[in-house]
C-alpha cells in the first residue's frame, strides 16, 4: 500500500487538500474556535502519514509546489490595504508605533525564555521570528543557523493560538478598537492572525495587513544583527 501510495505524485497534494476540506467543514458545522482548519488538516495529514508508515520526506517534496503561492498570496493583501487607505494614512504613526513596540515586545520575550531555559543559540535564532510571515521567517531563520522546518512549526503554532485566542485577548484587554485590534493580531499572529482579524471588521483585516507587513520588514532587518550578538 505505501509502496503504491509513494508512486503516486498526487497523492501528498489530495491529502493536504482533503484534510484542510475536513478541516473546513468541521469548523462550519461546529463553530467551534478549536475547529481551525489549519489545525484539524495538520493533525490529520500527520495521523495519515503516521498510520500508512509513509515518509515526510516523500511528503513534503510532493507539497513543495504550495509554497509558491505564500508569496503571492501575502501580495493579494494589498486588496484591504487599498480600500482602506484614508484610514490607514491617518493613523499611521499610531499602527507604526505599535507594530514596532509589539515588534520588539515579542523578540525580547522570546529571547528572555530561551535564556531561562537554556536553549542554545540555534534553537534561539529558531523560535525568534515566531510571530512574522512564514515566507520571510523561514528564510531568516534557515540563513542565520536556526532550524527552517522547526521554525515552520512554530510559526504555524503561534499563528494557530493567534486565530484561536485572538478576539477573547481583545475582550479581556478591552481593545475595542478596529486599528488596535489589527496591530495586535497582525504583530503578534502574522497571516493566520489577520484572518482572525479579516472576520473581525474589514478596517481590523486591513490594518493587521499592514502591520504583518511592517512587523515582517522591520525584523529581516534587525534580525541578523541580533543573531550576531547571540
Amino acid at each position: 500500500m505505501v509502496d503504491f501510495l509513494s508512486s503516486l505524485s498526487l497523492f501528498p497534494l489530495a491529502l493536504t487538500f482533503s484534510a484542510f476540506g475536513i478541516g473546513l467543514w468541521c469548523q462550519k458545522k461546529t463553530r467551534f474556535p478549536l475547529c481551525n482548519p489549519i489545525l484539524i488538516g495538520a493533525a490529520l495529514v500527520i495521523g495519515v502519514l503516521m498510520l500508512l508508515d509513509y515518509s515526510p520526506e516523500l511528503y513534503q517534496e510532493g507539497t513543495d509546489s504550495l509554497s509558491w503561492f505564500l508569496t503571492p498570496a501575502t501580495i493579494c493583501l494589498a486588496v484591504p490595504l487599498y480600500q482602506q487607505l484614508k484610514i490607514l494614512k491617518k493613523n499611521l504613526p499610531a499602527i507604526l508605533t505599535g507594530v514596532l513596540a509589539g515588534s520588539v515586545a515579542g523578540l525580547v520575550v522570546v529571547f528572555l525564555l530561551c535564556k531561562l531555559f537554556a536553549l542554545d543559540r540555534q534553537f534561539t535564532v529558531t523560535l525568534l521570528p515566531k510571530s512574522i510571515t512564514a515566507s520571510i521567517a523561514m528564510v531568516l531563520s534557515e540563513e542565520n543557523g536556526g532550524i527552517e522546518s522547526l521554525s515552520g512549526v512554530v510559526i504555524l503554532i503561534t499563528g494557530i493560538l493567534g486565530n484561536l485566542l485572538g478576539s477573547t485577548l481583545c475582550k479581556l484587554l478591552k481593545l475595542t478598537d478596529p486599528i488596535s485590534q489589527g496591530v495586535a493580531l497582525g504583530t503578534s499572529a502574522h497571516l493566520v492572525g489577520t484572518s482572525k482579524a479579516t472576520e473581525l471588521s474589514p478596517l481590523a483585516g486591513a490594518v493587521s495587513t499592514l502591520a504583518l507587513v511592517v512587523a515582517g520588514v522591520f525584523v529581516s532587518l534587525i534580525f541578523p544583527v541580533i543573531c550576531q550578538l547571540l
